[in-house]
């Protein structure tokens, strides 16, 4: 995969350059949910908030169709960041909470920054994570109550804070995509969404501590009983 070229070298005109072949970058993006609820897609949390884009997206210009993405003296086409770190610290801003954080193959012409690229043309490969109002790894979406015309905004919800609520399950939500999307579960999180379970101790039967559980329990209802009825 394309490492990231140094910045301060450009090969041509101002957004002129292209890559021999992918970069790979990190970004944020809102995840939607159309009206009948057939499709999933992403938006941007800045100037391409209005627009959605699939799994692979041209840059539009959203002031202009008279030059294509990116311009040196305009603010159009993608953004991504070259780490990851930079991308999840990104996501702790007030604003970017309820944002996805996501993998790109980033190609087509571009503009090269210090921490990162503005490209004309995007892949997006692997959710890599999101997170709940409550602080925990995000495990599905719900709805955020804001949406664009003819696609809702949803929101990361973990399990806990789900029960009860209509979600979708990340997975879900990448198999309703225009194309094959990776996720990334959280650690301690099953393909599935519950928690992996917890190994017992010293060898013993999850089966036989649950029987031995339940017979404790009967016991203490026994006493009670037996003290309601005295």
């Amino acid at each position: 995969m394309a490492r990231f070229p140094i910045p301060g070298r450009p090969g041509g005109p101002p957004g002129a350059e292209r890559p021999d072949r992918p970069f790979t970058g990190y970004k944020l993006a809102r995840a939607v949910l159309s009206a009948d609820c057939a499709k999933t897609a992403f938006a941007g949390l800045t100037l391409g908030a209005e627009r959605v884009y699939g799994v692979t997206a041209e840059a539009s210009c959203v002031w202009t169709p008279r030059h294509a993405p990116p311009r040196r003296w305009c603010g159009c086409g993608f953004y991504c960041l070259h780490e990851l770190a930079d991308a999840r610290a990104l996501g702790c801003a007030t604003e970017n909470r309820s944002a996805l954080l996501i993998e790109v193959a980033a190609s087509g012409r571009y503009i090269r920054y210090e921490r990162g690229l503005r490209y004309s043309r995007q892949r997006v490969r692997v959710i890599s994570g999101c997170w709940c109002d409550c602080g925990n790894p995000g495990t599905a979406l719900t709805d955020a109550g804001t949406g664009l015309v003819g696609w809702r905004h949803l929101s990361p919800i973990c399990d806990r804070c789900s029960v009860g609520r209509r979600a979708l399950r990340l997975a879900e939500f990448a198999a309703l995509l225009d194309g094959r999307v990776q996720v990334e579960t959280p650690s301690g999180i099953s393909d599935t969404g519950a928690p992996e379970p917890v190994p017992s101790q010293a060898g013993e039967s999850p089966y036989a501590v649950l029987s031995a559980e339940i017979a404790l329990l009967h016991a203490r209802l026994d006493d009670l009983q037996s003290r309601l009825d005295r």
